[in-house]
């Protein structure tokens, strides 16, 4: 009977390979996300923490570089992922509601009770240092598909106003002109800064002068 002796030092190599399985990649909707086990399995019972598991249950594919594929948003699960390693809610600009919808996705219990929690407070605050801040806008009868439909950032359309018909100094041709008013809802410091300037002030007048209002 022989004899086997174990050296207990590990070799550089080993815990080389160690340190490497401790990383993970994720492909959340074509974007990477390189964080450790030891972050994903900070909620035991979510599915981040499920899918890395040895004896995982979950269905997961994986991209050729070895990553998790996961089709969700990935801009929602920077948060989510952000609350993992360090217990902070950190929204950098996007809603509660969409890191909430991704916190239940992944079943990450804390935050949706952290984020629901937000969005009750944020809901019962006054709205007394809010203000509803409008532009009327000028454009020809060929501009307005466009400028309605890129409208963002928060600004909607409001009205329409015909302002007659201009002739063209290059020919025959002649435009429709319109004013479209359009508003958004700001805080009393952002509505300072969005109030209308002199130029759409003389433009809404001449609009309203036209309708009678």
């Amino acid at each position: 009977m022989s004899t086997v002796f174990i050296n207990s030092r590990k070799s550089p190599n080993v815990l080389k390979k160690q340190g490497t399985d401790q990383w993970v990649k994720l492909n959340v909707g074509g974007t990477y996300f390189l964080t450790t086990k030891t972050t994903l399995s900070r909620d035991p019972n979510s599915f981040l923490s499920r899918l890395i598991q040895e004896d995982c249950d979950l269905i997961s594919d994986r991209d050729e570089t070895g990553a998790y594929l996961i089709d969700r948003d990935p801009k929602y699960f920077a948060p989510v992922l952000n609350y993992l390693r360090h217990g902070k809610l950190v929204l950098d600009g996007v809603s509660e509601e969409g890191v909430l919808e991704e916190a239940e996705f992944y079943n990450v219990t804390q935050l949706i009770a952290l984020l629901k929690e937000c969005i009750s407070h944020r809901d019962q605050r006054p709205h007394a240092d809010k203000k509803r801040v409008y532009r009327v806008l000028q454009c020809r009868e060929q501009e307005l598909t466009q400028m309605i439909s890129t409208l963002s950032d928060g600004w909607r359309f409001e009205q329409l106003i015909s302002v007659g018909i201009q002739c063209s100094n290059y020919g025959p041709f002649e435009n429709n002109e319109f004013l479209c008013v359009v508003s958004k809802e700001c805080g009393s410091s952002a509505g300072r800064e969005l109030e209308l300037n002199d130029r759409a002030k003389v433009l809404q007048q001449k609009g309203s002068r036209i309708l009678g209002i």
